[in-house]
């Protein structure tokens, strides 16, 4: 008998149209001032209003709009400063991975009950260092990629371009609502970023290094499954509220995969590029990660055959890695995303400063299949860097 634990999201509420039922779940938090935890383009886009039609008749709701990309401390500490002023007793996280991963710490800010348990931001970083309680939490994605909503980790920018992680199944939310009408007329090359996102997700959470176990397997497996044969009808027809679904509902058992067992390598080198170049973080994955499955493959070879039989692509083990690298390099031209580091305006000059970066992400790293050293790094950033996947 295996040995493992397993969390995940108290409940979800899935479904195109699902957002009406904003207002049950409210109640059933016992949350009457909630504050929603946004940004500007999703107010210009007017999604907001499709939530705040279902608030504005019976619930007093307070409305923070700022968070931007990549979440520098200066936003969480607005948010949280409002929730606190306007006496919030919950948090609605609407929006992509900055604004649900914000939300996810202002709940935690904002819950102040308890003196002895209060806590700056400060104290939060790292894995299992929030302690005490959260104001109730509502989690509302409107991409399917980052999984935030399903996921116990929050990622806030620190610095210039350092950002650190946030780790605690505290940050679970207490419901996720998948709505696809929050999706329909997404941009392409979001839907394409995103989705590739959250491919990553689930293979990183195949292989692993320290916590997988079935059920990350199992929902991994149906993820890649579910994205792989969605992502493109997605990208090709913007507006189907099925398709849509199925690729919420595909980043959501990725999150819930990774959520247990957590990414690697992809991520560590990914998050530098948007740390200095302010890419868009499913785009970062996008671009390094056919090289790191090129380097990670003497020890994931099994797995990767897995995952290119769920995906249709053919190979041998000894060849999965180069195979899911030459489909998923492919698959970022087919989509219209960029597929070099050069597109991207980054040239050899920066590869030291992002390898040193990279070494950084020591919580992520430990994770891969094979240890990335900073040589590693450098390779893997260098071929990236014109496409080459000799």
């Amino acid at each position: 008998m295996l040995n493992f634990e397993f969390i995940t999201v108290p409940k979800v509420i899935c479904g195109s149209g699902s957002l009406k039922q904003i207002v049950e779940a409210l109640n059933s938090l016992q949350t009457r001032r909630p504050m929603v935890v946004t940004d500007q383009g999703i107010v210009n886009a007017g999604l907001l209003e499709k939530l705040t039609e279902h608030l504005s008749s019976n619930v007093q709701f307070v409305v923070y709009a700022d968070v931007i990309a990549d979440p520098p401390e200066q936003i969480v500490r607005d948010a949280y400063q409002l929730a606190q002023q306007q006496q919030c007793d919950g948090i609605i996280g609407f929006g992509g991975g900055s604004s649900l991963d914000t939300a996810k710490v202002i709940a935690r800010l904002a819950c102040t009950q308890v003196p002895q348990d209060e806590q700056d931001l400060r104290d939060l970083y790292g894995v299992e260092q929030v302690r005490g309680k959260r104001l109730p939490l509502i989690l509302i994605p409107t991409t399917a990629g980052t999984g935030s909503e399903a996921t116990p980790v929050a990622v806030i920018t620190t610095g210039e371009t350092t950002k650190a992680g946030i780790v605690s199944p505290l940050l679970l939310p207490d419901v996720a609502v998948l709505d696809a009408s929050l999706t329909v007329g997404l941009p392409r090359h979001v839907t394409a970023a995103t989705g590739i996102d959250a491919m990553v997700h689930a293979i990183e959470a195949i292989t692993s290094r320290h916590k997988r176990n079935p059920m990350s397997h199992a929902l991994a497996i149906q993820a890649l499954e579910k994205l792989s044969s969605h992502i493109e009808l997605a990208c090709e027809n913007p507006e189907s509220h099925s398709i849509r679904q199925a690729m919420l509902l595909g980043a959501f058992w990725a999150g819930q995969a990774f959520a247990n067992a957590p990414v690697g390598g992809v991520h560590a080198l990914a998050y530098p590029l948007g740390g200095h170049f302010h890419i868009p973080h499913g785009l970062s994955n996008a671009l390094v990660l056919p090289y790191v499955l090129r380097f990670n493959t003497p020890a994931a070879k099994h797995d990767y055959q897995a995952v290119a039989d769920i995906m249709g692509v053919s190979c041998t083990p000894n060849t999965s890695g180069a195979a899911l690298a030459a489909y998923f390099y492919e698959l970022s031209g087919k989509l219209g995303i960029p597929q070099t580091l050069r597109d991207c305006n980054i040239r050899e000059s920066h590869i030291d400063m992002l390898a040193d970066d990279a070494m950084l992400q020591t919580r992520l790293l430990v994770n891969n299949p094979l240890e990335i050293k900073r040589d590693d790094a450098i390779a893997i950033y260098t071929a990236a860097l014109n496409g080459d996947l000799s």
